[in-house]
C-alpha cells in the first residue's frame, strides 16, 4: 500500500499546483482588466477648424471622462557649446503640441491625469487634476502640478545641445485654472506656467491659450459641461465693451439736453414779450 499512499500525495501535489495556478490566472486577469479598464485616450484635433489647437480626451468604460482642448507652446533653454569650445552657451527652444500625439490617462473622482505625448516619447506633457473644498463648502477643481519630459537629443529642436539626454521640468506646489465642480473652464488669454527643469534649474515655459478643460463630471459624451470664464477674459470683455457703454450714456444726455432745451423754447414763446425800448412804458 506504500505506492497508493504515494499515488495519493502526489495527486494532492498536483491539485495544490493546479489551484495555484488557477488563482495566478485569476490574479493576472484581474490585474489586466484594471489596466484595460484604466483608459483609453482619443485624438480629436481634426474637429478643430484651429490649426494650432488641439482636443484630447480621455474616456473609460466608453465614457468620456476627462476633456482638453488648448494650444501650448514651449520654451525651453538648454546648452550649447561656444565656438571656444570651453565657455557654454544658452539657447531657447521654440515649438508648440502638435496636433498628432498620442493621448493617455486616469480619471478618477478626485484625481484625474492626461498625459500627451508625441515624437517617439521624446516630448511628453503631464498635466494633473484634483478636487478639493474650499470656504463655505465649495467644491472646485484645479490644476496641481504640470510635468514635461523633454529629450535634447532630439535635434528638431534642439540644436547642438551639449551633453544632450532627457530632463524633466515640472511646477511647485501649483493651483492653477481653479473652477467649481462640474464646470469646465474657459479661457481664450494666455496662461503661463514656469517649470523647473533638472537640467540645473533652468526655468520652462509652459504657455497655454484657448483652453478648455474639464476633467471631472462630464454629463455627455465628448461635450464639455457648463463653462467657468477666466477673470482675463471678462476683463478683456469689460474692456471692450466699456467705450461702447460710455458711448450710450453720453448719446442719452445729449438727447435728453436737446429735449429739455426745445421744450424751454416753446415754453418762453408762450409767453408776452415785454417791450425794450423804456420810452414805450408810458403808454402802457
Amino acid at each position: 500500500m506504500p505506492g497508493a499512499g504515494r499515488l495519493v500525495e502526489m495527486g494532492r501535489a498536483t491539485f495544490r499546483t493546479a489551484e495555484s495556478s488557477g488563482l495566478l490566472l485569476l490574479l493576472c486577469a484581474a490585474v489586466l482588466s484594471a489596466a484595460l479598464a484604466q483608459q483609453e485616450g482619443e485624438n480629436l484635433s481634426g474637429l478643430s477648424n484651429n490649426p494650432d489647437k488641439a482636443i484630447f480626451a480621455v474616456r473609460e468604460n466608453s465614457t468620456t471622462c476627462l476633456m482638453v482642448e488648448f494650444a501650448v507652446k514651449f520654451l525651453v533653454p538648454y546648452d550649447v557649446l561656444a565656438l571656444n569650445g570651453i565657455d557654454l552657451i544658452t539657447e531657447q527652444a521654440s515649438f508648440t503640441l502638435p496636433r498628432s500625439a498620442e493621448i493617455e490617462g486616469k480619471c478618477g473622482t478626485t484625481e484625474s491625469e492626461i498625459h500627451i505625448s508625441w515624437k517617439n516619447r521624446a516630448y511628453t506633457l503631464r498635466i494633473y487634476f484634483s478636487k478639493e473644498f474650499r470656504e463655505k463648502g465649495v467644491e472646485v477643481w484645479k490644476i496641481s502640478k504640470v510635468q514635461f519630459v523633454y529629450d535634447t537629443s532630439e535635434t528638431t529642436h534642439f540644436i547642438n545641445a551639449y551633453n544632450p539626454g532627457k530632463h524633466t521640468a515640472s511646477t511647485h506646489r501649483l493651483s492653477a485654472l481653479v473652477t467649481p465642480a462640474g464646470r469646465s473652464y474657459l479661457c481664450t488669454a494666455q496662461q503661463t506656467l514656469t517649470l523647473i527643469s533638472s537640467d540645473h534649474q533652468k526655468g520652462v515655459t509652459v504657455s497655454m491659450y484657448d483652453i478648455q478643460i474639464q476633467p471631472f463630471d462630464i454629463s455627455s459624451d465628448f461635450i464639455f459641461g457648463e463653462p467657468y470664464k477666466c477673470i482675463t477674459d471678462q476683463r478683456e470683455r469689460l474692456e471692450e465693451t466699456l467705450p461702447l457703454i460710455l458711448g450710450m450714456i453720453l448719446g442719452l444726455i445729449i438727447v435728453i439736453t436737446l429735449v429739455v432745451y426745445h421744450f424751454h423754447l416753446k415754453l418762453t414763446a408762450a409767453q408776452p414779450q415785454l417791450p425794450r425800448d423804456r420810452s414805450m412804458y408810458k403808454n402802457m
